[in-house]
């Protein structure tokens, strides 16, 4: 290959420079050379690569307008012609994510080298870990310019048609695919050396790598919801409109309650949504019940087909919200709402 590869760097309209959530619809469109967060992914590249265009789209148009979108971007890459495509990274946002795999899947498709990355749990990872080779990233930004070179690096490997070695020590998301591999030790003498380390309390890793995740046994289902009281939780950030409780928009640890007991329907001029991982504009301008449906919920008691509400509901954010966090919140929410008898739960999540 004559001269530097030719790279095109896909970034969401926040870090494209167009703006945050009131540009979420932004169509995909195309600028020239590195843009933001892309001059860190140039000096990664260093000579051997250059930035010779940026894609730019919102996070909702890339995931809610996916054929005009993708078609744009088809049409951007046939003009630029890259030898790669880097995506994001995206960290744990999960409509960036998803953008970020669609695209890198779009640049697999026409033989075009294209990396990605993203947080493990990122929905761009669960729903297309196959099909991306994807940095593995933490949620904090500030790892920019070490995912940046690790793409990068990732990116020329696969370019030079370099066979990559274990995730575990590329650095990038495993595919669930196994391969076989020649070690010194028979598989009886690793696992004796591990569980010796183990038991002398010095650093080992096993070589099988399993996801732990809660293994929750579902509640029973109510026998008949006539007579039931409902209680409401949401984690979409809806709050009194001032947010005078201060809810954040992302990481929340704690959660607040607020009265219903004589609230028919939600009023934008009484709540908002401060959420800040998607779109709020419909819930802050037109109807906030479509993050919490009192309205519906009012109707069910109003006919009797439940038997009350509940006369406060728990509000939170769920945007990044850590599983302990989450787990404690949950856990507290549910002990005050089994102490004043609520039968069943409608959790909204966003």
């Amino acid at each position: 290959m004559s001269g530097p590869v030719r790279v095109v760097h896909y970034l969401n309209q926040f870090f494209g420079g167009i703006g945050g959530e009131d540009h979420a619809y932004a169509p995909v469109q195309m600028q020239e050379g590195p843009v933001g967060p892309g001059r860190a992914l140039q000096a990664a590249l260093g000579d051997d690569a250059t930035i010779v265009s940026t894609i730019v789209g919102g996070d909702n148009y890339l995931t809610e307008e996916m054929e005009s979108a993708i078609s744009a971007a088809s049409a951007y890459l046939d003009q630029v012609k890259p030898d790669v495509v880097i995506a994001g990274p995206a960290f744990d946002a999960g409509r960036y994510g998803l953008a970020c795999a669609e695209i890198c899947r779009l640049a697999a498709q026409k033989g075009i080298v294209a990396v990605t990355g993203m947080h493990p749990e990122n929905a761009g990872v669960l729903t297309y870990r196959k099909d991306i080779l994807a940095v593995s990233t933490g949620t904090d930004a500030t790892e920019m310019a070490q995912i940046m070179g690790s793409m990068s690096r990732l990116a020329l490997k696969s370019l030079r048609g370099e066979e990559l070695g274990p995730a575990s020590v590329e650095g990038y998301i495993p595919h669930a695919i196994r391969r076989q591999v020649m070690h010194e030790k028979f598989g009886y003498e690793r696992a004796v050396d591990m569980l010796l380390a183990r038991l002398a309390g010095t650093p080992h890793q096993s070589e099988m790598l399993i996801t732990g995740y809660d293994d929750i046994t579902p509640a029973s289902p109510l026998e008949s919801l006539e007579g039931a009281t409902i209680g409401l939780v949401s984690s979409g950030g809806l709050v009194p409109r001032g947010n005078q409780d201060r809810l954040v928009g992302s990481k929340a640890e704690t959660f607040f309650r607020y009265d219903i007991g004589q609230t028919a329907s939600l009023s934008v001029d009484d709540w908002e949504s401060v959420h800040g991982g998607f779109g709020t504009l419909i819930l802050n301008t037109k109807d906030p019940n479509y993050a919490m449906p009192l309205s519906t919920v009012r109707y069910l008691e109003d006919k009797g087909i439940i038997g009350g509400v509940y006369p406060q509901f728990f509000s939170t954010t769920g945007n990044g919200t850590a599983v302990s966090a989450a787990r404690r919140m949950g856990g507290e929410i549910a002990a005050e709402l089994k102490a004043n008898n609520v039968d069943g739960v409608l959790l909204v999540a966003t």
